[in-house]
């Protein structure tokens, strides 16, 4: 049976089977199913965003990221004041011509892109959310300034060409290569000497132990809910860049700074949490009735053909994501924001 295309870029045959990616007990996941997601992950990162990407929107931003929290900040504000800080960290300067690996429909590169004056590319495997991307830029009438191309992140350097970008950057990105040292090598390949390249990753923390059956299942948990094929815990982030040959200038866990206000606050859905008035309606978004209403209103529209079949099924899926998101970081298991800036060596060092 062929899959219904649509014009938009998305495929419902892959919108349908990407939770056959999992067995529906977690405690039953084996070797064989993580090797078969790691394998197809092109397979599994589509099917997801082809049906989460416009709930992601609506439920959250155009920058699909979490951030750290100020007491009284606005939730718009946090997403742009940690794409800001990552540029900062980068030391990006006006003209540099800049990568983002894993663009998503483009919040960051053209919040980036704004911030810092640099030119930016957005790559991006997934055509739905491309065309997203490219609407919105020309929208904010940057248009000349961030462009989008599909591509693999593990074919970078045939894609572009080695030592082509002054600095690359992923958010919240590369946690869906199969393997982190492909990526980061691809990333090494495509900087120019002297190059910078900046990530937030999502990791496993080291205090999490794949021996234990409870934390295996709460990173099985994450994976199912977000599109990755296999959670990994946050030394092997650092080793493997270390392995492809960048130097770590700066590491942090952002997540371990004694923030008042967690930065999973926005998905445990309590309004009271809220930082600001506006930021009740985001917050209200994930809480019981707020997740009722929507993916009520998704099914019914999946029934009439307005979005692809499968769709209800990844919504249903972010809600286990949530849930295991809000567990791990409450019990410091799991991080999305692992801070790493690293440099490729100049030529004179290589």
């Amino acid at each position: 049976m062929t899959s219904t295309q649509y014009s938009d870029g998305r495929q419902e045959k892959r919108v349908e089977n990407y939770t056959k990616f999992w067995q529906k007990d977690f405690g039953k996941e084996g070797e064989t199913d993580n090797q078969n997601r790691v394998e197809s992950y092109t397979d599994v990162v589509n099917g997801y965003y082809d049906g989460a990407t416009e709930l992601y929107e609506y439920g959250w931003a155009q920058s699909f990221h979490f951030s750290r929290f100020y007491k009284g900040e606005a939730f718009v504000a946090s997403l742009a004041r940690h794409e800001h800080y990552l540029s900062a960290q980068m030391g990006l300067r006006p003209g540099m011509q800049v990568l983002d690996v894993g663009c998503g429909v483009g919040g960051p590169a053209r919040e980036i892109a704004r911030f810092a004056d640099v030119n930016i590319v957005g790559l991006n495997n997934n055509d739905f959310q491309i065309q997203r991307a490219r609407k919105y830029t020309k929208k904010a009438g940057l248009e000349n300034q961030v462009s989008f191309a599909k591509g693999d992140f593990m074919k970078l350097s045939e894609q572009f060409g080695e030592n082509s970008f002054d600095a690359v950057y992923a958010i919240e990105a590369t946690v869906h290569a199969p393997t982190w040292e492909g990526v980061y090598g691809e990333i090494m390949k495509v900087l120019k000497p002297g190059g910078v390249f900046g990530v937030y990753e999502w990791c496993m923390t080291d205090t999490w132990d794949a021996s234990i059956p409870a934390h295996k299942e709460l990173a099985h948990a994450i994976e199912f809910g977000n599109g990755i094929p296999e959670m990994r815990p946050l030394k092997q982030a650092r080793e493997a860049m270390v392995k492809v040959g960048f130097s770590i200038e700066h590491e942090e866990d952002l997540a371990e700074r004694p923030d008042e206000v967690p930065w999973y606050y926005p998905l445990e859905g309590d309004i009271w949490k809220a930082q600001t008035a506006w930021d009740c309606f985001t917050v209200w978004r994930m809480s019981w009735s707020g997740k009722l209403v929507s993916h009520t209103a998704i099914k019914f529209m999946e029934i009439l053909g307005l979005l692809p079949k499968g769709t209800y099924d990844v919504g249903e899926s972010l809600k286990v994501a949530a849930d295991a998101l809000v567990k791990g970081g409450q019990t410091k298991l799991f991080t999305p924001m692992y801070l790493a800036i690293c440099r490729k060596p100049a030529l004179s060092e290589s």
